[in-house]
């Protein structure tokens, strides 16, 4: 029935017919989204540190096994590689993104530190760094960063919606969450 088409008199009687002795009920669902701090409320010392101490596993001298053809991707050894494919068809969403265009390597290392710490902090699984293209050293670097952190559980080339090949989609392992007690 459309919006146009009234009822007749006799339907609106029998409407309120079958209605009467009913009363409206008043809406109770309440969703309740998890409690999240913001950073500004963590100390200013404790970003600092948490950075230092998530950016100390970057090494420019090693050089982690990575595979030389397609698109650039790391799976750790005890992830599913099914993972990788998740990444790759953009099944996995960012909810957090890093963008290191401009910045010296040293600069980068300590970002990337800061994001992974930020990370585990907010319970945040996915993360997006966009390197860019430029001369390739930041391109070529970040992989290789990326691969030696033991919270990076995979990353992959990111899909065209999240930047292409001047991006990589970061899965990274955070604790699980689990509610505060009410008193």
């Amino acid at each position: 029935m459309s919006k146009k088409e009234k009822l007749s008199v006799e339907d609106q009687a029998l409407f309120r017919g079958l209605m009467s002795g009913t009363r409206k009920l008043a809406q109770d669902t309440i969703v309740h989204k998890p409690p999240r701090k913001k950073v500004s409320e963590v100390p200013q010392k404790r970003l600092l540190s948490e950075q230092m101490d998530a950016s100390h596993y970057f090494s420019d001298e090693f050089q982690p096994l990575l595979a030389n053809e397609g698109p650039v991707r790391y799976v750790r050894s005890d992830v599913s590689h099914y993972e990788l494919k998740k990444l790759r068809r953009g099944d996995y969403t960012p909810e957090i993104f890093l963008d290191l265009h401009g910045l010296t390597q040293q600069q980068a290392k300590q970002e990337l530190g800061a994001l992974i710490a930020a990370c585990r902090r907010e319970h945040i699984f996915c993360a997006s760094v966009m390197h860019g293209h430029g001369k390739h050293i930041l391109k070529q670097q970040t992989p290789l960063w990326l691969a030696q952190h033991p919270w990076v559980t995979a990353f992959h080339q990111a899909p065209k919606l999240f930047g292409g090949d001047a991006a990589l989609l970061v899965l990274i392992e955070v604790e699980e969450w689990t509610p505060p007690e009410l008193p």
